[in-house]
Parts: C-alpha cells; structure tokens; sequence
C-alpha cells in the first residue's frame, strides 16, 4: 500500500494538535458509538487553516486531473464557481481559491450566501457572484462535511437561481459508513445520496475518509510513535469499520 500522501498527514497530524480530530468514545446524532470525532469548528487558527486549504485544492486539482478530462463526464475538469454554503464554507471557499491561483495557477472564482438577506447595498442573499446572467457558471460546493440532502438541495436550487448548476461537491470528511439500508437489503451512505442528488457517480469527493484515519494511526505505529490510546482507537476504528463500513470509490 503506497504511504498516505503528505497534504493528508499534514493535515491530520494538526487536526490532532488543536483538537479538531479526537479518539476515544462518542455518541453521534444517529446513536452510534463511535471511536473518533472530527469537529472542524475548530480549525481556526491561519497556520491550520492554510493546511486545510491546501488538502482542498490539491483534491480538486487530483480530480481535476482524472482520466477524462470531458466535464460532461469529470465535472471537476472545469468548473467556474467555488461556492461556500455559509457559515463554514465561506472561509474554506476563499482559502480554496487562493491556493488554487498561488499554487495551481488556477483561477477560479469564488461566492457564498448569507443566511439573512441584505436589503440594501449589492442587496440579496448572495455574495460575489459573477456578472453575466446569461452564462451558465459550472460551481463546486465546497463545505466541511455535507450529510444530507437537505442542505445540498437547498443550495442546488439557490445556485440554480442566480443562473449556475452545481456539477459537484467536495467535503473534508467522509466517514465511510452506511446511514440507511434501502428496500433491496443495500447499505446506503450519505456520499451516495449526495451523488444521487446530483445525478451522478463521482461528483462528491471527500478531502479524507474514514481509510485516511486508519492508515495514518496504522504508519504511526509502525515507526513505533503512537501511544496507547492510539492504538486502542485503531482496534475500535477497525471493529467500527466492519460493522458499519461502507465501500467508496
């Protein structure tokens, strides 16, 4: 297996530090036991920001770079808009573009909404949406994590309203596990959900996975450097995961 590439331990490794992501025991809305928490609210601070952002544009640009560069078919091959649902996806939206032009030399656009409309000014909900109604901008969502369709719904129908389609999404964590099984016995994730919503495989990509985790706690213990409740956290990661794991490309 090929080490897990630098961006993703760069960014793990100071999830930990600020305490972003945790082991241990938690108890997750949907009543599950779960041996890790991730909570991105903390990752505040410019040094960690700037990884993150980072992790986002060198996913983007890895999708990007697929096998087929047709954006009918890898929507991530072009695309005009980074959209930030507010309120976290504003910063990661602004962060993301900066990387892209400094170090993709990738210029993309990006905008946000607010949550309460802005009857005076520029006025509206929308902020930073290019001129040119009659253009059909291509967006990518992009937010911290993206778990039902509620909200990807919403923000499909507020895009679609200022003139753009929204071709794919890409959130930091992906957890890898199935939240419903459907009427054929079939294990069922939020990541599939969100590509059925957007009509079609591959348009949700996830800055890490749950295999992330593992394999970053498994190349720690074999340079002997986890300690011990890391390494009980990889045992229950692993147990979790065959409980209630889900397969994701």
């Amino acid at each position: 297996m090929p080490s897990l590439d630098s961006y993703k331990t760069q960014l793990l490794e100071q999830a930990a530090r600020v305490g972003a992501l945790k082991f241990g025991n938690f108890t997750l809305k949907s009543g599950r036991k779960s041996p890790y928490f991730f909570n991105a609210g903390l990752m505040s601070d410019g040094t960690i920001l700037y990884t993150v952002a980072q992790a986002y544009a060198a996913t983007l640009c890895a999708a990007a770079s697929g096998d087929d560069d047709d954006p009918m078919v890898n929507p991530f091959s072009d695309f005009d808009i980074l959209f930030g649902p507010a309120y976290k996806g504003i910063s990661l939206a602004a962060c993301t573009s900066l990387v892209l032009a400094s170090t993709y030399d990738r210029d993309v656009k990006f905008a946000y909404d607010r949550k309460e409309v802005k009857d005076h000014g520029e006025g509206g909900n929308v902020v930073g949406w290019p001129s040119g109604r009659n253009q059909k901008w291509r967006v990518v969502i992009v937010d911290d994590v993206m778990t039902t369709g509620l909200a990807v719904s919403s923000t499909i129908k507020l895009v679609a309203r200022q003139g753009g389609e929204v071709v794919g999404v890409v959130q930091l964590l992906d957890r890898e596990e199935f939240s419903e099984i459907d009427e054929r016995g079939c294990k069922v994730s939020s990541v599939m959900k969100l590509e059925t919503l957007l009509g079609g495989k591959g348009k949700v990509r996830s800055v890490l996975k749950m295999r992330d985790l593992v394999q970053w706690l498994e190349e720690k213990e074999a340079q002997g450097q986890t300690t011990e409740e890391e390494k009980r956290s990889l045992r229950a990661m692993r147990e979790y995961r065959d409980i209630y794991g889900v397969s994701s490309s």
